[in-house]
C-alpha cells in the first residue's frame, strides 16, 4: 500500500486510504472486523520504518471472542530516547448496510453513491453535496473510516520525520465500538503492560471519531475535550395478570412501562443542566411485554430501557431519579385505575371493595438484599440463571437473573426493579485541577487560535463529545466510590459483564476528539467533507501533537 500512496499529498493520501479501507465490508458482529484489522496491518506494515522494525506492529485477539476480532497497534518511537507517548485511536467497525436498500451492493463503492446522488430529487441537500465534488460517501466513510485514514497518513508522515516528534506514537485501532466497546475495553490491559514494561507516558489519547453540524446551516468546526458517558437505565415490570374480562383487577405491565417511557423519553427535564454543551436527554432502546403468544391474559411482565447519557452527574444520582421516575409513574396509574374502576363500578352496580393497584418499586440492590436476609446465594443464582445462555444479548441476560431471583423468592406480585445493564460508558473531561489535562488544553486553544484564520474556520471547542465513543475508556471522572452504585445494581456485575475500572483509573490518559467532519452518520447518506477531513485534520493534529510532546505550542516546523 505504501507504494500507491508515497508519492500523494497529503489530501490524496487520506482519501485512497479512506477508499480502501471502505471497500472492507467491516460490519460490527461479523468477520469482517477481523478482515479490517487484518488491512489495517498490512498497510501498516508496507510503511518502511515498520520493514525495518516489524516487532513495533503487533496484534492482540479480544478475549473470549467466537470470531476472532482483535486488536491492531503501531508503536512509532522516538528518535531520541523519551517515555511521553501519545495515543492516536480510533475504531474499525461499522453499522450495518441494510438501511441502503436497493442501493446496498452499493453500499462500500463512493463514486457510484456520489453518482446515485447527484441526480437525487429527494433531497437538495445530498444532491448538492453529491454534485461539488467535495464529499465521500459510502458505509464508514464517516463514522469513520475517514478518521482512520487520518491516523495512518500522520503515522506514515511521523515515521518519514521523526526528528519531529519529541516524543513516542502509539497507534491503536479497535473493534466492536458500535455496541459493547468490547476492543477498547480489552485494549486497557495493553496500554496498561506498555505502561509497566516500557515506561511509557501516555500525555494525550486523540480520537478522530466524526462530528457533525448541530443544526440546519451551522458551519462551525466542533473540538471536544472529553467523552459523555452513558448507563443503560433499566425497568423490569412485573405487573398483576388478569383475564380481559377482569381488566380493572389487574395492572397491565405495559401501561407502567408507557408511563415511564412518556416521561423519560426524551424529556429535557431529566437531562442535566450545562451551559453550551450538548446534554441529551434519555432515549428508549427497547419497550416490550413478555407474551409469547396470543391470548385473553393481560400480560404479565415488561422490559424497558434507555440510554441515558452521563456528562458531571454520578451513577448514583441517575438511580435515585429513575427510582422516582418509576414511583411517580406506578402512583399516578393506581390512581387512574382507581378512577376507573369507581366509573367502572357504578356503571355495574357494583358494591364490594376496590383492589389495590399499589406497585413498589426497588432497586437490584434492594431487591437483592432482601433475598440475601432469606438465604439466598445471589452468584449461585447467577450462575444458574445464565447456564448456557453466553451467546445471548447482555441485556436479556440481566433481565433473566432478575426474573430467576423473584422465582427464587417466590415472590411474582406487582413489582417495578430498576437496575443497569450493559454498556456501561464512563465519563471524562479535561479538568483544570489536574496540571497534564490543564495544560493540554491550554495547548490545543493556542493551537486552533492559530489554526482558525489560516485555515479560514471558527472552531468551537466543547467538553463533551456529544455521541459515545472509546474515549470513554482510556479515563474515567468518577470516583470509586461514584461508581459503587453501579456495581451493586449490576445484574452479573463480573460475570457477564465488567469494565476494568481500577486500570482505566491508573491510566486516566487526557481524551479529545478532533474528528473528520460530515453528514448522516449511520444513513445512507453517510458522507465526508473531504477538504476539512482530508487536509486541516490531520494538519491540526500534527500540530498538537508536536506541541505536546515539545512541552510547548512552539513547533519548529510548520505543516
Amino acid at each position: 500500500m505504501y507504494d500507491q500512496i508515497k508519492e500523494l499529498p497529503l489530501e490524496e493520501q487520506v482519501e485512497w486510504l479512506t477508499r480502501d479501507l471502505v471497500s472492507v465490508k467491516s460490519v460490527n458482529g461479523t468477520e469482517g472486523e477481523v478482515q479490517i484489522a487484518e488491512r489495517l496491518e498490512t498497510i501498516i506494515r508496507s510503511f518502511p520504518y515498520f520493514k525495518q522494525h516489524p516487532d513495533q506492529v503487533w496484534t492482540i485477539a479480544l478475549n473470549h471472542d467466537a470470531l476472532g476480532r482483535k486488536n491492531v497497534f503501531a508503536l512509532l518511537k522516538s528518535d531520541v530516547a523519551t517515555t511521553k507517548t501519545i495515543i492516536y485511536h480510533g475504531h474499525i467497525d461499522t453499522v450495518g448496510i441494510d438501511d441502503f436498500g436497493p442501493l446496498e451492493h452499493q453500499a462500500l463503492d463512493p463514486d457510484a453513491l456520489r453518482d446515485y446522488f447527484a441526480s437525487y430529487e429527494k433531497d437538495q441537500d445530498v444532491r448538492n453535496d453529491a454534485q461539488s465534488g467535495d464529499w465521500l460517501f459510502g458505509r464508514g466513510a464517516l463514522d469513520m473510516k475517514s478518521g482512520d485514514a487520518v491516523h495512518l497518513a500522520n503515522l506514515l508522515y511521523y515515521s518519514q520525520h521523526r526528528q519531529l516528534l519529541n516524543g513516542n506514537l502509539l497507534v491503536m485501532f479497535n473493534p466492536v465500538e458500535e455496541n459493547d466497546h468490547r476492543g477498547v475495553i480489552d485494549a486497557v490491559d495493553e496500554l496498561i503492560r506498555l505502561k509497566s514494561e516500557q515506561h511509557l507516558e501516555f500525555q494525550l489519547a486523540l480520537n478522530t471519531d466524526f462530528v457533525s453540524p448541530l443544526y440546519k446551516g451551522d458551519t462551525k468546526r466542533y473540538i471536544y475535550t472529553g467523552a459523555a458517558g452513558k448507563l443503560l437505565g433499566c425497568f423490569f415490570i412485573r405487573g398483576r395478570e388478569t383475564h380481559v374480562g377482569e381488566t380493572l383487577n389487574g395492572i397491565d405491565p405495559t401501561l407502567i412501562a408507557s408511563r415511564i417511557n412518556e416521561a423519560l423519553n426524551n424529556n429535557m427535564t431529566y437531562a442535566e443542566k450545562i451551559a453550551d454543551e450538548v446534554i441529551l436527554p434519555a432515549s428508549c432502546l427497547y419497550q416490550r411485554d413478555r407474551k409469547a403468544f396470543y391470548n385473553v391474559q393481560t400480560a404479565g411482565a415488561a422490559h424497558l430501557y434507555f440510554n441515558y447519557f452521563l456528562y458531571e452527574r454520578a451513577p448514583e444520582e441517575v438511580l435515585s431519579q429513575l427510582k422516582h421516575v418509576a414511583e411517580k409513574a406506578c402512583a399516578e396509574l393506581a390512581d387512574y385505575l382507581k378512577a376507573q374502576y369507581q366509573v367502572f363500578a357504578a356503571n355495574c352496580g357494583l358494591l364490594g371493595s376496590a383492589p389495590d393497584w399499589t406497585t413498589p418499586v426497588q432497586t437490584f440492590s434492594e431487591m437483592a438484599a432482601e433475598a440475601k436476609r432469606v438465604g439466598i446465594d445471589i452468584e449461585t443464582l447467577t450462575e444458574d440463571a445464565i447456564r448456557g445462555h453466553d451467546n445471548e444479548d447482555f441485556r436479556q441476560r440481566s433481565f433473566r437473573i432478575i426474573e430467576a431471583l423473584e422465582a427464587a423468592m417466590g415472590d411474582k406480585r406487582q413489582k417495578v426493579i430498576v437496575f443497569f445493564a450493559p454498556p456501561y460508558c464512563p465519563h471524562n473531561f479535561l479538568r483544570k485541577d489536574v496540571p497534564t489535562e490543564k495544560r493540554c488544553d491550554e495547548i490545543l486553544d493556542q493551537v486552533l487560535a492559530e489554526a482558525a484564520p489560516e485555515f479560514g474556520e471558527q472552531f468551537a471547542k466543547k467538553r463533551f463529545f456529544p455521541y459515545l465513543a472509546d474515549s470513554s475508556y482510556l479515563s474515567i471522572s468518577e470516583t470509586a466510590d461514584e461508581t459503587e452504585a453501579i456495581l451493586a445494581n449490576f445484574p452479573g456485575w463480573g460475570r457477564i459483564y465488567g469494565i476494568p475500572l481500577d486500570a482505566i483509573r491508573q491510566l486516566n490518559i487526557p481524551c479529545l476528539d478532533i474528528g473528520v467532519y460530515g453528514k448522516r452518520a449511520h444513513t445512507w447518506m453517510e458522507r465526508v467533507y473531504k477538504p476539512y477531513s482530508f487536509t486541516k485534520v490531520p494538519t491540526l493534529i500534527r500540530r498538537l501533537t508536536e506541541s505536546v510532546l515539545s512541552g510547548s505550542v512552539e513547533r519548529e516546523q510548520r505543516h
